[in-house]
């Protein structure tokens, strides 16, 4: 049972954007933007006070790749290995940031809940291969040092 918080957090973005069905997406939206993830059990309680059915709206979170039922760290970093990136050894950037944050077998996200490491198909950003996008944020030409680097800034400096 989550706490009655996540609760009145869905009743605001329900009455941000309207009691309807037009409204799931946004009211996702910003669920997920406050809480950077969907809980299961609010997408439920949502899909009831929106009048659509909790398959409709599993279905639509289901779809999109922007919804997760998982938590996600504060930075989230989306590291691109579409084919001109890959080319530019994408990969090599991908596996330094996965060994500086003790990531890998499946985890995606940090104990401490700071970082959260996806591999994409394309950022949009060919000509800047390899690219690294952190929060929305591009960061072009990484290379595994400069991907390190940047995690160590975000930290704060600290060392894992």
């Amino acid at each position: 049972m989550l706490e009655q918080s996540y609760y009145d957090l869905a009743d605001r973005c329900i009455a941000k954007h309207g009691k309807a069905a037009a409204s799931l997406i946004p009211v996702m939206e910003d669920i997920q933007d406050e809480l950077r993830y969907l809980p299961g059990e609010l997408l439920s309680y949502v899909a009831r006070e929106l009048g659509v059915t909790e398959a409709k709206a599993y279905g639509v979170a289901t779809f999109y790749e922007n919804f997760s039922f998982e938590p996600k760290g504060k930075y989230e970093i989306k590291c691109c290995d579409g084919t001109a990136c890959h080319v530019k050894r994408s990969i090599a950037v991908i596996e330094a940031l996965k060994k500086e944050l003790g990531l890998g077998n499946g985890k995606k996200t940090t104990d401490d809940m700071l970082f959260t490491v996806e591999t994409v198909s394309c950022l949009g950003a060919c000509g800047l291969a390899p690219t690294m996008m952190v929060n929305g944020k591009v960061h072009p030409r990484m290379t595994p040092d400069k991907a390190v680097d940047l995690v160590r800034e975000l930290r704060g400096g600290e060392e894992a």
